[in-house]
């Protein structure tokens, strides 16, 4: 074998490895029904050249996810050989597991498979402050491949005002399209979940109330999801499961409504329930409220 050969047998491993990685950090099984968690963290080794949005892009994970996980670490000049936490073990909301379940506070998009016992987890981008991606049920009423953008007639007065021109009425598909090149239709709403002609944003609160996802993976929904699938978009900023062993787990995300923020102390009730009386577990709980990293903690027997 010569030398370009051994470069290009070399060279396809790497590449089915590294796809291999991300359809793995994507899709899990489902736990027996009395149990919520899947998947396990990683640990990412910096690199020269590394950055967290590279990072989150790299293991299909959303930006914030990634910073509140590393809060310590500079999301853009992260130092080298430093270790990276990779938030890939997570709690299933308290949902029926159909369909697809958009939890607003993870930023993650689940979409269940019960038949093949497997669930499939994406990052998404949800609404900016003051364009909330609202809470719904809904389903799948339309799909469409290279989607034509038309926003809205608020949308072209929020430009109009912040920019002092006019906004274009129309965006065929193509590069400049925010849409990117798939969209899913909630209902009869103007709500869609939709790819994006910018990497920055997936995993953010950044869209005006659309749901955003990776090209690969609106891709890949796209092309699995069938018409009239179930949407259910919920917020569910603290889950709690009992698992195997007697172990107790948590995960904290920050609530993002008023609402939530509002029932803080009838959570905290909720949860010494769940937690119990102990002062040093508590010791090292309480901060999480304050700062939620998303990650699993569990709790000592």
């Amino acid at each position: 074998m010569n030398i370009s050969h051994k470069f290009l047998n070399y060279f396809t491993f790497i590449i089915l490895f590294f796809v291999s990685h991300l359809i793995y950090a994507t899709e899990y099984n489902l736990p027996a029904k009395d149990f919520r968690l899947i998947g396990v963290d990683q640990s990412h080794k910096v690199k020269k050249g590394d950055y967290f949005q590279k990072i989150a892009e790299q293991y299909n994970i959303g930006f914030l996810a990634l910073m509140a996980a590393n809060p310590d670490i500079d999301p853009f000049l992260p130092e080298l050989d430093s270790d990276i936490i990779i938030p890939s073990a997570m709690l299933l909301p308290y949902v029926k597991r159909e369909g697809i379940v958009i939890n607003l506070p993870e930023l993650r998009l689940y979409y269940f498979l019960p038949q093949e016992n497997k669930v499939h987890v994406f990052p998404v981008g949800i609404g900016r402050e003051g364009l909330e991606t609202p809470k719904a049920t809904s389903y799948i009423s339309s799909k469409r491949k290279d989607p034509v953008w038309r926003p809205t007639r608020a949308m072209r007065q929020r430009y109009f005002e912040e920019h002092g021109k006019e906004m274009l009425k129309e965006v065929a598909a193509g590069p400049s399209n925010p849409f990117g090149k798939y969209a899913l239709r909630l209902g009869k709403s103007e709500y869609l979940i939709h790819g994006t002609n910018q990497r920055f944003g997936i995993g953010m609160r950044a869209s005006s109330g659309c749901i955003r996802m990776f090209d690969d993976d609106i891709k890949w929904l796209f092309e699995n999801i069938p018409l009239n699938t179930k949407v259910r978009i919920i917020e569910q900023p603290i889950k709690m499961s009992y698992e195997s062993g007697g172990r107790r787990v948590i995960e904290i995300h920050s609530p993002l409504t008023i609402d939530n923020i509002a029932q803080k102390n009838t959570i905290t009730l909720a949860i010494k329930r769940f937690v119990g009386k102990s002062d040093s577990v508590w010791e090292k709980l309480t901060p999480m409220f304050d700062k939620p990293q998303g990650l699993i903690i569990e709790l000592a027997q």
